[in-house]
């Protein structure tokens, strides 16, 4: 999904018109809507510190919006690529599936992904088994990191709970 989309996708989930957000953005009244429709429709680029704005309106990390072109095949294809070379993903097969992994033998291999790939597949089972919303799962994809303190807090909490129950 492109940018474009993606802030009117941010921009419809916090039920905001396109003047509501181009007012709360700083925008006059006149102007408002026709900047947001310009930045939707991509006929204009936001800068880094109205993407910075952006996000914090909607509530979601800056990188939630500007991610990668991945609209067509093959921009998607040389994404994963590029999570190759630089993260050490590859691409196996288990269980008849086609996945993606991390190749712990790869130069970039890097602890951090690994923690976060975790992290990411622990919220994921949360949703699947139905001890978390939608809305909180979105949530936490959408505010990555920030959310990322708050789980691991939340989980030495548990762990430490645990621990008092088992003495």
């Amino acid at each position: 999904m492109a940018f474009g989309e993606r802030i009117k996708a941010f921009r419809q989930r916090k039920g905001l018109t396109q003047k509501e957000l181009g007012k709360a953005m700083g925008y006059s009244e006149r102007t408002a809507d026709i900047r947001v429709a310009q930045y939707e429709s991509e006929k204009r680029t936001p800068k880094a510190e109205t993407i910075k704005a952006m996000s914090a309106i909607f509530d979601v990390a800056p990188e939630a919006i500007t991610v990668p072109d991945i609209d067509s095949y093959y921009g998607l294809m040389h994404t994963l690529f590029a999570l190759e070379d630089k993260y050490g993903l590859t691409i196996t097969e288990l269980d008849g599936q086609v996945c993606l992994k991390q190749d712990v033998n790869h130069p970039k291999y890097d602890l951090t992904l690994r923690d976060d790939l975790s992290s990411w597949n622990r919220i994921k089972n949360r949703l699947t088994t139905g001890s978390i919303t939608r809305e909180a799962y979105d949530h936490w994809r959408y505010s990555f990191p920030a959310d990322r303190a708050a789980e691991t807090k939340a989980e030495m909490d548990a762990l430490r709970k645990n621990r008092q129950e088992e003495k």
